[in-house]
Parts: structure tokens; C-alpha cells; sequence
């Protein structure tokens, strides 16, 4: 479960924090208890003492085991593009507009729901809450995505994304014109203190790297192929604004303009490569621009070809 502070909660002790904004029938010394045994956290590290106090825009987030959440996640039959499947692991082509699991306004029409349906059996791999999910796309960004199926995939996965050791290529489409054709922008990304449901780069926020170069140029805007290096939230948008060439369509990070009717952010997961954690078995798999961002680009192209 995972929680944001709020400005009014700022400087309130861990476990008052918890007890007021957790919608869950739990005492005060139940949240107490959790956090003694190790299984909350604030913006990923482990706090153990009750009377820590969170500031805003934290990230609150406390682990229950599979027993706490049986039943919760419930299965949908809402359909799957599955690049790629078998036994340990499944490739998905997210169409844009999915969020990835359940959370806020989206308790049954998530991704993880879909799988679900698929796959009952993954509701026993990795965190209860997202079950299977090693990383994750943004809702309004479309494109490919892991999810484990068997927990030595879990594990094994789990891993080569600590240790970068998947490859994750992006197609983006940005304003402007970068003064060089390849780089990488290399900046700590975190949440954002003023904006509690955006991130920023922040002196003590994470390590970020993000390679970039350019594919095409169409007269104001940039094509972009994008290769994570790390994979924070939102990293890309927030390190693509970070350098004057926010991503075309992002209505968060970028100009509220629209481009040929697009009504999202012109990201794309368009590659993974990576050797498979079970069998070891080097696997590359691409996805094609969908529709949408292909008709923006026709458009562009028109214009400026």
C-alpha cells in the first residue's frame, strides 16, 4: 500500500500519519506493531520507530504478505497484446490509457487485473499488490513490459533490473532541437517537494541516467530514440524537460499544447533486450509506434519532408 504525505499531515509522527490516511480498520497500535516489525517504508527506506515524522510529499509505503490482500486484486477479462510467452515469463504491449496495477481510481481495470485473469497462479509472485510486475510504464505511456510467471523469473528479474542488465528503448518525440545529436543527461530524480504527485530533480534524489539521440528532425520537434540507463518514475519526461526538450503531448512535464490531436505524452517502449532469467536465451523484442503517435508523425512529416 502507498501513501503520499500531504501538507497537512507534514511533520506528523509515522504512525498518526498511517492511522489517518490509510482507509483500513486498523488501531493505532496495530500501525505500531507494523512499523516495529520492520514493514513500512518512507521513500524506500525502512523506518522502525512509531514517532518518525514524514514530511510532504513522501512516499508512505507499508508490505502486507498475501494473506491481508486475498480477494483484492480481482481478475478482469479485459484483453492482453502478449508479444511474447511461456512458461517463466510473459511480454505485454501496453496500449497507452492502462495503468499497470491497482491504486487510486483504478481497482479492476488495471493491467495486473488482466493478468490475473490469465495467469491466477502469479498471485503468489512478488509484492501481493502487483503481482508479477518487475517494472513499470506510466499510464498514458503505451509499449513493452515484463511480467514474471514463475517466482525463479521473479527473482532473477528482479535482479537484472538492480543491476541494469535489461534494456529498455523508448521512442519519444520532443520539442526542439537538442544541440547534439547523442547524449545522455545524467541528473537525480525524486519527488517533487512542491507537487506531491509529480518528481523533479532533487539534490538527494536518486541516481538517474538517461541516454538519448536523435532519430529525426521535424521542424520544432525531435524524434528520439531513448535508452534507460536507470528506471525512476516519470524519469524520462522529468529529464527530457530538465534539458529544454520536454516530451511532446506531456500535459505534467511539458507545454499544455496539443500536436496534430494527440491527447498523451508521445512515449513509446518500443524495445527490450535481455537475456531470458531462466534459460539464459537472448531475447529482443520491438513493439511498433501505435496509431496514434504514428499519425502525428505522418502529419509532422508532411509538413516538414
Amino acid at each position: 500500500m502507498e501513501l503520499i504525505v500531504s501538507e497537512r499531515h507534514s511533520g506528523a509522527r509515522l504512525d498518526i500519519f498511517i492511522s489517518e490516511s490509510w482507509d483500513r480498520s486498523e488501531s493505532r497500535s496495530e500501525i505500531q506493531r507494523r512499523i516495529k516489525a520492520e514493514s513500512v517504508r518512507i521513500d524506500g527506506r525502512i523506518v522502525s520507530r512509531a514517532s518518525a515524522r514524514v514530511d510532504v510529499g513522501q512516499l508512505v509505503q507499508i508490505v502486507m504478505d498475501a494473506r491481508e490482500i486475498e480477494g483484492q486484486i480481482v481478475a478482469s477479462s479485459e484483453k492482453l497484446n502478449v508479444a511474447y510467452e511461456d512458461r517463466d515469463i510473459a511480454v505485454i504491449d501496453k496500449p497507452a490509457g492502462m495503468t499497470v496495477h491497482p491504486g487510486a481510481g483504478h481497482g479492476s481495470d488495471t493491467l495486473v487485473n488482466a493478468a490475473i485473469d490469465r495467469w491466477p497462479h502469479i498471485a503468489e509472485i512478488g509484492e501481493p499488490d502487483r503481482p508479477g510486475i518487475v517494472h513499470r510504464l506510466d499510464q498514458d505511456t503505451s509499449g513493452l513490459l515484463i511480467i514474471a510467471l514463475s517466482p525463479g523469473a521473479y527473482l532473477g528479474l528482479s535482479e537484472m533490473i538492480r543491476e541494469r542488465k535489461v534494456n529498455r528503448i523508448y521512442t519519444a518525440l520532443v520539442h526542439g532541437i537538442p544541440a547534439s545529436t547523442k547524449g545522455v543527461v545524467d541528473a537525480p530524480v525524486g519527488r517533487d517537494l512542491h507537487h506531491r504527485t509529480r518528481q523533479a530533480i532533487v539534490e538527494r534524489g536518486r541516481e538517474s541516467r538517461t541516454h538519448y539521440r536523435v532519430l529525426e528532425k521535424l521542424g520544432v520537434f525531435s524524434l528520439l530514440e531513448v535508452r534507460l540507463e536507470t528506471g525512476r518514475m516519470h524519469q524520462i519526461r522529468v529529464h527530457m524537460q530538465a534539458i529544454g526538450h520536454p516530451v511532446v503531448g506531456d500535459q505534467t512535464y511539458g507545454r499544455r499544447t496539443t500536436t496534430g490531436g494527440l491527447t498523451r505524452q508521445f512515449l513509446h517502449a518500443s524495445q527490450l533486450v535481455f537475456a531470458h532469467p531462466v534459460s539464459g536465451e537472448q531475447l529482443s523484442l520491438i513493439s511498433d509506434l501505435p496509431d496514434d503517435l504514428r499519425n502525428v508523425l505522418s502529419g509532422l512529416r508532411e509538413i516538414h519532408g
